[in-house]
């Protein structure tokens, strides 16, 4: 049994991320609970602040969640924050002497800074259950990744690491394993057998809203391919199991990632990459990227990235997996899509325009559709497509305050493990060499459009 969580450690307490999703997801998660957890909230950074400014930021961030007035009142009357180099051994081990064992160590800080915290939680004797909280990137390519779980495991356990990935929640992980596992007529067609191609597109309107410090040096291939949509794509593709936990999914994740590989092993056929330039979503005006407060034009970064993977095993061998995610575009996208074979025979005398069938599992909201043939509302011999859907359980959670919940119930289903943090990046990194180089082209689109016109 996992050790209870007495103290939530937030480094980086007064940061973005902290005060715009991680606070409002922690009351969220506290409301949400029939009885409050015992744990005390502890906030560090570089700045100098009082007491009261940073009960001032929790008030606010809880309030711009909805969190009740009882669990505001019940954090801020044990919160409490401390001015500290998270660099610094001795100011670690004064942060963990603050507040009740076991912790939870959230590192809400730029990579590096973490991977410095990290070496210097080395030479801290930490308390028994600590668990370490990280966000991604997880490394910059398989060599670091390897090198930076080396690294967390000298500190505490594998189980005890949660690697972040805020972009599956805990619904949205039940939701894609329920509609394929629970239905008889999925699971014995999902195969190389009856599926054609299997599509996972992460399509946003958003543009850099003020995130070039980051985003810049990432781009879309790095930023949403090789973390969040390979994991969605072990999800869609894993064997299946025989218990929704965190051992089963995780280990059933890990054998997919381990046999996937770029289309053909060929890196400069594989993917493809495109920049928006100037022009309106939503009667917005955009500016071209490189134009964008921030970029540096020379880094060539690109906003639209598309990645074509096969998994090498009995399953899925052929089948064409898409992995697209780019921004400044018209539409909004969060879609698997699986597209099943042609019809093999259409029997004469029925006509019409007959598609192939396609499941459409959206996230965020969730929701599937199944678009089959149909005969039409005219000559019955005239066949239309039509779609078949419902919503899909949204949760009871943000998926950050889901992320929450899993760090403190010591439950790392929604966590990434090690090994597959490594294999994402083993998958991708080719490409990205390939694209240093300059062997892939870097085409344009117009921002609130639907891509380059080639593609």
């Amino acid at each position: 049994m996992a050790t209870p969580i007495g103290t939530l450690l937030l480094l980086g307490a007064s940061g973005d991320l902290s005060g715009r999703l991680l606070l409002p997801a922690l009351g969220q998660l506290l409301d949400a609970e029939e009885q409050r957890r015992n744990i005390i909230l502890l906030g560090a950074g570089t700045e100098d602040w009082d007491q009261e400014t940073w009960r001032e930021r929790v008030r606010n961030s809880f309030e711009s969640g909805q969190v009740s007035k009882e669990t505001v009142d019940a954090v801020l009357a044990s919160t409490r924050y401390e001015q500290a180099d998270v660099t610094s051994t001795d100011d670690l081990k004064r942060l963990l002497d603050a507040g009740p064992p076991a912790p939870a160590l959230y590192f809400a800080l730029p990579p590096a800074v973490t991977v410095r915290a990290c070496t210097a939680l080395r030479e801290v004797s930490l308390p028994k259950g600590t668990t370490l909280v990280l966000e991604k990137p997880f490394g910059t390519n398989a060599e670091s990744a390897a090198s930076l779980n080396e690294l967390l495991t000298e500190l505490v356990p594998e189980a005890q690491i949660h690697r972040v990935d805020h972009f599956l929640g805990r619904a949205t992980v039940l939701n894609l394993l329920g509609v394929r596992f629970a239905n008889h007529l999925f699971e014995p067609l999902w195969n190389r057998d009856h599926i054609d191609h299997v599509d996972i597109v992460f399509d946003e309107q958003l543009t850099l809203e003020n995130r070039a410090r980051y985003y810049d040096s990432a781009g879309a291939l790095m930023d949403m391919i090789q973390s969040h949509l390979l994991q969605i794509l072990a999800l869609v593709a894993m064997e299946p199991i025989a218990r929704v936990d965190a051992l089963d999914v995780r280990d059933a994740k890990a054998q997919v990632l381990r046999a996937c590989r770029v289309w053909n092993d060929d890196p400069v056929a594989a993917g493809k990459r495109a920049r928006y330039t100037s022009g309106s979503i939503s009667g917005r005006d955009v500016p071209d990227y490189t134009d964008e407060p921030g970029v540096d034009p020379v880094r060539n970064t690109e906003t639209l990235a598309e990645l074509t993977v096969e998994i090498n095993n009995w399953r899925w061998a052929g089948v064409p997996f898409r992995l697209r995610s780019g921004k400044a575009l018209r539409d909004r996208r969060k879609d698997v899509l699986v597209t099943f074979n042609p019809l093999p025979h259409l029997p004469t005398g029925l006509h019409g325009d007959v598609v192939s069938n396609r499941l459409r599992l959206s996230m965020g909201p969730d929701a599937m559709a199944l678009e089959v043939n149909v005969n039409g509302p005219g000559d019955p011999l005239d066949l239309e497509s039509a779609s078949l859907s419902t919503d899909l359980s949204p949760g009871r959670l943000p998926a950050y305050g889901e992320v929450l919940a899993g760090v403190l119930d010591g439950d790392p289903l929604l966590a990434v493990r090690g090994d597959t943090a490594v294999d994402c990046w083993r998958i991708v990194d080719p490409v990205l060499q390939a694209w240093r180089e300059n062997r892939v082209p870097m085409e344009e689109y117009a921002a609130g459009s639907t891509g380059p016109d080639s593609w």
